[in-house]
């Protein structure tokens, strides 16, 4: 099972990386800068939603198996519930701040890019 999370684990950030380039392969010529901009915030706002959701889903798979290995062994030893209960909510922390991590990433993506000057006077004229 092991290989199969690795292997999955390696494959998205192998794509993540990969739209990372895409977004930064767009072309800015001429008269293009406001759309070569909407095109890296598209594949930013892309790259940004898979990140979270893939570390939404292994932070909840982690927090998961923590828990239930917690409750093992406070049911095979229940003398050592405290120390397990604060190693527990240590490793959780641990765990969430990773996920914490990815988020802050992902708003850096969408939000702190070179092109936003370009894209907000592209919706400026939308609307």
């Amino acid at each position: 099972m092991f290989k199969k999370l690795s292997f999955s684990t390696l494959g998205s950030a192998f794509v993540l990386l990969a739209l990372g380039t895409v977004a930064y392969a767009a072309e800015a010529g001429g008269g293009e800068l406001a759309i070569a901009g909407l095109r890296y915030f598209t594949v930013s706002v892309f790259a940004a939603g898979f990140g979270i959701a893939i570390a939404a889903f292994g932070g909840s798979l982690g927090q998961g198996m923590a828990i239930k290995n917690a409750v093992e062994g406070i049911a095979r030893n229940p003398e050592s519930s405290g120390k397990v209960t604060v190693t527990l909510l240590i490793g959780l922390a641990m765990v969430e701040s990773l996920v914490i991590y990815t988020l802050v990433i992902a708003l850096i993506m969408i939000y702190a890019h070179p092109q936003s000057a370009a894209i907000a006077e592209l919706f400026a004229k939308v609307v």
